[in-house]
């Protein structure tokens, strides 16, 4: 019995040990890729906003390019520009499925996984941009209800621009840091207990509901969700699919704000279960096909 404590107490020790140096090789990157995050957000929020402003036709197109830098001020943004009925529900979703949150920076970070952010990069732009054009051309006047143009609430809930550029980018990653040591722990704990095999078929993998069950986890209104997505798709726990699946749902605190400032509830329940039947079928098709 007293083998089997040491043994267990040996094993979370050494996972702790490997988890905190893992955790701390990442935090300068972090740091850096938030300064130019926080950059982005406290000097071009206008001239985003002109361009969806100006896009018309285009605007899935803009949205998807626009959505898929790695912060979540454009969808904020997107949320606040649809509720005041100045861009179209599929400009809204491509922002929303192009979103990527801290999933692009937690990759960049980690020099092994590098090279696989131009692929989920273009994967997700590319369904944001069909996405879009087909929600607008086909389901939009099922999903979207008329609204007074122009009618815009500018409590968006962004960074604290009294705070700078460095104390906001350091805030944020502390925040990720948390998070990342807190689930890579667990991930790792179970990894070492299960197998990441039978950690991977516990989550469903190799089978088409795997990218439904990640599409929910995308959902949660948090960049907690792109943290536990991007660590379980690291891990090989969950296929390239499912974190695209995911990752198209993961939009931030997006969700949330159109959720505050578009009074129809029905229309934002509209616009939550398009985004996930989108991000579900773009992953079942990555499943098959990729």
């Amino acid at each position: 019995m007293r083998r089997d404590v040491a043994y267990i107490m040996d094993m979370i020790k050494e996972i702790l040990i490997d988890t905190g140096a893992d955790s701390l090789r990442m935090l300068p990157y972090l740091f850096a890729a938030f300064i130019v995050i926080e950059a982005l957000e406290q000097y071009s929020g206008v001239y985003t906003e002109k361009i969806l402003l100006k896009v018309g036709k285009a605007g899935p197109a803009a949205g998807a390019l626009l959505g898929c830098i790695p912060q979540c001020g454009f969808s904020i943004m997107a949320a606040n520009l649809y509720a005041g009925g100045i861009i179209s529900v599929g400009t809204l979703l491509s922002v929303f499925i192009a979103t990527s949150d801290e999933a692009i920076l937690i990759m960049i970070g980690n020099p092994d996984a590098f090279a696989k952010v131009g692929s989920l990069l273009a994967a997700k732009i590319i369904i944001a941009v069909i996405a879009g054009y087909l929600i607008d051309i086909l389901l939009a006047k099922r999903i979207s209800t008329p609204k007074e143009n122009g009618n815009l609430c500018r409590e968006w809930g962004g960074h604290d621009e009294e705070k700078g550029i460095l104390r906001s980018a350091w805030d944020h990653t502390v925040k990720i840091f948390i998070y990342l040591f807190l689930f890579t722990g667990v991930l790792n704990f179970c990894v070492e207990v299960l197998g990441i095999e039978r950690l991977s078929a516990f989550l469903l993998g190799d089978t088409m509901l795997q990218p439904l069950i990640a599409a929910l986890i995308g959902l949660i209104p948090n960049c907690a969700s792109s943290v536990i997505l991007t660590q379980l798709y690291l891990e090989g726990a969950v296929s390239f699919a499912s974190v695209i699946a995911g990752l198209c749902t993961g939009a931030g605190v997006g969700l949330a704000v159109l959720c505050k400032v578009n009074q129809d509830k029905q229309e934002n329940l509209r616009v939550i279960v398009t985004l996930f039947a989108s991000a579900v079928t773009a992953g079942v098709f990555l499943e098959i096909f990729a």
